[in-house]
């Protein structure tokens, strides 16, 4: 799992162009929006072009969304758990 949070914290800067911040800056559990990373609705289309690009994987609904993008480790433990249940 740690490998997945850093390949992601990679993922994220590289697919919304952050500058200001290094991956390993960002927390696993830090807020990636409002007060954490900051991110916007845009960002959001970003991040399921990439779990979608990257990892094959689907956002059902917004609900699902707002949990699966809380943070790093949210994105990874839903990763996680569809790649299991897809195999």
């Amino acid at each position: 799992m740690d490998t997945l949070i850093a390949d992601l914290k990679v993922q994220i800067a590289t697919q919304l162009k952050i500058k200001n911040i290094k991956p390993e800056d960002i927390g696993d559990d830090e807020p990636l929006f409002g007060g954490g990373l900051g991110l916007d609705s845009l960002d959001v289309l970003e991040l399921i072009v990439l779990l979608r690009q990257k990892y094959k994987l689907k956002i059902s609904n917004a609900e699902d969304g707002q949990h699966v993008f809380r943070s790093v480790r949210s994105m990874a433990e839903f990763i996680k758990s569809n790649q299991v249940q897809n195999q």
